[in-house]
């Protein structure tokens, strides 16, 4: 009696592990996707956005050791030096993983049809400018949002005014 129901459960485990393994499987983009992925991030500049969190990892690290003996920073220098001389590898691996990212989310003809659209010179004119854009962007939403929490500010004393408060 009792032997049924462990075959059962046994039973339904195995069949989620197995969905879940080609869960798993199918969310693996396919080698080609990775390289045309690779292909669009460099068209469009994107694999060097985080080359500076590799040295900004290095330069933690080192703080990290100075911190517990500010008297050793001639070898701790020496010592970024030498982890610095492997970045290149890491960062190969870096923009591998964000180009499996991309490869990811977006098919291989969307990737096909990206990496086309950024060797236009629409697509090239977005690489140069997009930058500024994002600058200019920026900057405009955080003014208004000075402007929006002047105003939200002067509302709400006015409202509390009404209601008899006047130390706002």
């Amino acid at each position: 009696m009792i032997a049924r129901p462990i075959a059962h459960a046994v039973g339904a485990a195995a069949l989620v592990w197995l969905a879940l393994c080609s869960f798993a499987q199918a969310q693996q983009p396919s080698p080609e996707a990775v390289t045309l992925a690779s292909q669009l991030l460099e068209a469009k500049g994107g694999l060097t956005a985080f080359d500076p969190a590799i040295d900004g990892v290095i330069i933690h690290h080192k703080s990290v050791l100075l911190q517990i003996n500010p008297n050793l920073t001639k070898d701790v220098d020496a010592v970024a030096e030498v982890v610095r001389a492997t970045v290149a590898a890491r960062r190969q691996e870096l923009h591998r993983e964000i180009a499996i990212g991309y490869a990811s989310v977006f098919s291989e003809q969307d990737l096909k049809d990206l990496i086309a659209f950024y060797q236009t010179p629409l697509g090239k004119k977005l690489v140069e400018l997009e930058p500024k854009a994002g600058e200019q962007s920026t900057k405009r939403a955080q003014d208004w949002v000075e402007k929006y929490a002047d105003a939200v500010m002067a509302t709400m004393r006015a409202e509390m005014k009404k209601r008899g408060h006047t130390e706002f």
